[in-house]
This record gives structure tokens, sequence and C-alpha cells, in this order.
């Protein structure tokens, strides 16, 4: 009998985590609520703020990458 109740346990934590995962996926999947959408694409904060290219993280690094500009 043991045995069948850690069966049912394991089976039980088992069915939990899929629904958890199941309803993960589903709010996820769901469009936001009270947000219009657009057709245009927006530009992110940090390429306006800066005004330069996100880094390329393979690209190798040069002299100018690794020093601090100030950004007025």
């Amino acid at each position: 009998m043991p045995m069948m109740e850690t069966l049912v346990i394991v089976g039980g934590v088992l069915v939990g985590l899929l629904v958890l995962l199941a309803l993960i996926v589903s709010l996820s999947a769901r469009p936001a609520a009270g947000r219009g959408t657009t057709t245009a694409t927006r530009t992110p904060g940090w390429v306006v703020d800066s005004g330069q290219k996100h880094p390329d993280a393979w690209a190798p690094l040069s002299n100018t990458s690794t020093s601090i500009r100030a950004t007025r």
C-alpha cells in the first residue's frame, strides 16, 4: 500500500504541474486587455535615449566598446 500512495502523490503532483503549465500558457497567449493595437513599430526607449544601435553580443570587442561615453 505505501507504494500505491506514493504513486498517487507523484501522479497528483504531475497533474498539478500540467495544470499550472496550461494556465501559464493560456494567460501568456491572451492579448493584453485595455491596450490599443497599432501597426506602427515603436523604437525602444534605449535607442531614443542613446542614439546608438544595440550592441551585438556576438561581435568581437573593439577598443571603443569598453569606454564609457557621456550622453547628453
